[in-house]
């Protein structure tokens, strides 16, 4: 079991204690210091196994990931307000201080998703989770993708007022973005099999089980050959993010995996989804899951599709 005899679990258990007791997550001295100190702890590679934490470990690092959401979605409205108050908003978006991590993240994902689609450019692509700092779909649309439809998605009516003032001044995003006020878990199958690719913010789904009810809702619901793109952590970062493991996407071909080794946090995950998906009961503790037939007949203990995994790729490659 990796414990407390783990110099770096035990800085990271340090942080921890001092973060929770911050009386309030949004961006303050105290706040930044204790953040930019965790997330420069966590970024170096480390061979740590968070499946191994021992329970008192496994608890602290539950509660770590929900402080770090909650802190990153106070530290995004902060911002977009700041930006939203500038005539033309997306002018001033090198204000936000992680937007130089969103053109690496974003331009990653991109290479990643590009020799996976159907047609050259995606028609309309969904972000599950956009917030009221959509960065990845203006990021995508400005740079990568100038002629997809985007269709965000969160449950926030207020993040998506935030977000929607953003590209408001733009006449191309705002004429090729929508933000849409809905559970993800409510929209419908026609609705769903319109996008070619579908993007889950990682912290939809903080607790796995949660995410896993998602990737099945969107299992059951995708166009066949649709791309889903996730995120997810590996290393000393699952400390800050949830980990989505390949062996979890059932109903999904896992096309590729890689995991960053600079200043980008998230590990990104390329599935498609499978020609043809059942129903089954059971499936490790998450209650009803859904498999494809091939899967199925392949292993039937542990369905999962055929991957082909791009593992550890040098991220200069795609940068």
């Amino acid at each position: 079991m990796v414990c407390l005899s783990d110099p770096l679990v035990q800085k990271i258990c340090s942080l921890y204690e001092k973060i929770s007791k911050l009386d309030n997550l949004s961006p303050s001295k105290d706040a930044d210091a204790l953040f930019t100190e965790l997330v420069k702890t966590c970024i170096p590679p480390h061979p740590v196994d968070v499946t191994k934490l021992c329970a008192e470990i496994q608890l602290i690092r539950t509660n770590l990931i929900k402080l770090c959401g909650t802190a990153e979605g106070l530290m995004e409205s902060h911002y977009s307000t700041i930006l939203g108050s500038f005539e033309n908003p997306l002018d001033h978006l090198h204000l936000f201080p992680y937007y130089s991590n969103y053109l690496k993240l974003s331009r990653l994902e991109y290479d990643l998703l590009r020799p996976h689609c159907s047609s050259a450019t995606p028609r309309r692509i969904a972000f599950i989770g956009s917030g009221p700092l959509p960065l990845t779909s203006i990021v995508l649309a400005t740079h990568h993708l100038k002629t997809t439809t985007f269709h965000n998605y969160d449950i926030d009516a207020s993040a998506n007022a935030e977000a929607s003032m953003l590209v408001g001044a733009d006449p191309d995003l705002s004429g090729r973005m929508e933000f849409i006020t809905q559970d993800i878990m409510e929209v419908s199958g026609a609705a769903l099999k319109q996008y070619d690719v579908v993007f889950l913010a990682a912290l939809v789904g903080m607790e796995i089980e949660e995410k896993m009810h998602v990737v099945e809702h969107l299992a059951k619901n995708m166009a066949p050959g649709a791309i889903l793109m996730l995120r997810s952590a590996h290393g000393a970062r699952a400390f800050l993010y949830p980990v989505v493991e390949p062996r979890q996407l059932r109903g999904f071909e896992v096309m590729s995996v890689f995991h960053p080794t600079d200043d980008v946090i998230n590990s990104v995950v390329v599935a498609r989804r499978c020609p043809k998906v059942d129903q089954v009961v059971g499936g490790g503790g998450f209650g009803h899951m859904v498999v494809c037939s091939k899967c199925s007949e392949i292993q039937p203990f542990n369905p999962l599709c055929q991957m082909n995994l791009i593992d550890d790729l040098a991220v200069e490659d795609h940068l």
